[in-house]
């Protein structure tokens, strides 16, 4: 099927829920085996079945599926959340002596993550600059276990090569981790690229309407699956059923919103280009980009969020502008309907590279509003900046 067509079926099965298009979401904890057989043979495949309320219900396998066939997986683990993901799927593969590649414009949660819980345990982290692509061979240990992409990454926007890390990764022994949730499982498939697990926060545009939390694990592999789904259980990162269907619901319009998303991110970026108080766009998919060439040879597509460097202003006006914007929202996260704008230049932490800018800078997620109405937000934010209002 074409990925179109793929997110309006995959994980669907009408006729095992008495014509119902979506899968129901199935309210559940115990479930009851008339037998001890099967119980016992329930157990076996708890993974496959409708075993406990924890390991997965019909909602959150029809979730999985779907996910599995758009990314182009064989096999996915739905969790609480982005972070749920992401920590569930290195704790999944890594132990007490190994030795973590981090990718050094991580999502900050991730960093710290890192740098606490990952750390307190024995596993060691070394952050590497998301430019070195086939470089990364250098940095490879024998007890590498992990190496670790975002593309392109979290607020600066650097584009990764994935397939040259991947293939240096691969041959020192080590699984290639991506969170490949600013592409979605659309606009970039991992596998094709060498990347062993895919991430996502399926918060952002699989659910795509800012009301539930959600993430996801993808791999072809099936014992690194079992791995995974053994992890998740011991920790008890447990989907719940609504939002689990809350995914599903989102998941059938993610095509038609990417591409608005997309496209009115592209205008408002090529506008922003122009505009005297901005110092630089942050966004692989401008042809001036220094990404745009492994962006357009591994992408199908963009999202909306992209960065924005300003040239030097005044704190005050920072926050001028900032306090009075009429459509771009403050607030975390991204991938919603509803567009977005936060500072960001506090908060970029950067060890293995160096992160420069003099002035400030913000993060912006393109909604789906009408483009000009958000050009003229912008431009009235921008007089605030300015002095002008």
């Amino acid at each position: 099927m074409k990925k179109d067509t793929a997110v309006t079926h995959a994980g669907r099965d009408p006729a095992r829920f008495d014509g119902v298009v979506n899968t129901p979401a199935y309210r559940a904890s115990t479930v009851i085996f008339p037998t001890v057989a099967d119980l016992k043979a329930a157990h076996g495949k708890k993974y496959e079945t409708t075993y406990y309320g924890r390991y997965g219900t019909p909602t959150t396998q029809s979730l999985e599926a779907a996910v599995a066939e758009i990314e182009g997986a064989t096999h996915c683990a739905a969790t609480s959340s982005g972070m749920g993901a992401i920590a569930g799927a290195l704790l999944s593969f890594l132990k007490a002596g190994d030795h973590l590649l981090m990718v050094d414009t991580v999502y900050w949660p991730t960093r710290r993550f890192c740098n606490d819980f990952l750390k307190r345990f024995g596993v060691e982290t070394t952050y590497y600059d998301p430019l070195i692509g086939a470089g990364i061979a250098e940095l490879m240990r024998p007890e590498t276990k992990i190496v670790f992409c975002e593309a392109p990454g979290s607020q600066t926007f650097e584009m990764q090569d994935i397939p040259a890390i991947a293939a240096a990764a691969h041959a020192g022994g080590a699984l290639v981790l991506l969170d490949n949730t600013w592409a979605s499982p659309l606009y970039f498939q991992p596998f094709d690229k060498g990347v062993d697990i895919s991430i996502q926060a399926g918060t952002k545009y699989i659910v795509g309407h800012s009301d539930a939390m959600l993430g996801t694990i993808s791999t072809v592999e099936k014992e690194q699956f079992l791995t995974i789904k053994d992890t998740l259980g011991s920790f008890g990162y447990a989907t719940g059923s609504e939002e689990a269907y809350l995914g599903l619901r989102g998941l059938r319009t993610l095509s038609a919103r990417l591409e608005r998303h997309q496209r009115s991110a592209l205008t408002i970026a090529q506008w922003l280009l122009d505009q005297p108080e901005v110092a630089k766009v942050l966004y692989p998919a401008l042809p001036g980009d220094p990404g745009h060439a492994i962006w357009k040879r591994d992408f199908s597509g963009a999202s909306g969020l992209f960065g924005v460097l300003l040239n030097p202003a005044p704190e005050e006006r920072v926050t001028a502008m900032l306090d009075g914007m009429t459509h771009f929202l403050m607030g975390y996260s991204w991938g919603g309907y509803e567009s977005l704008m936060i500072p960001t230049h506090t908060s970029i932490d950067r060890t293995a590279t160096q992160w420069t800018h003099d002035g400030p800078s913000v993060r912006l997620h393109i909604g789906l509003e009408d483009p000009e109405d958000l050009i003229t937000d912008l431009r009235a934010g921008f007089d605030r900046l300015s002095g002008k209002a």
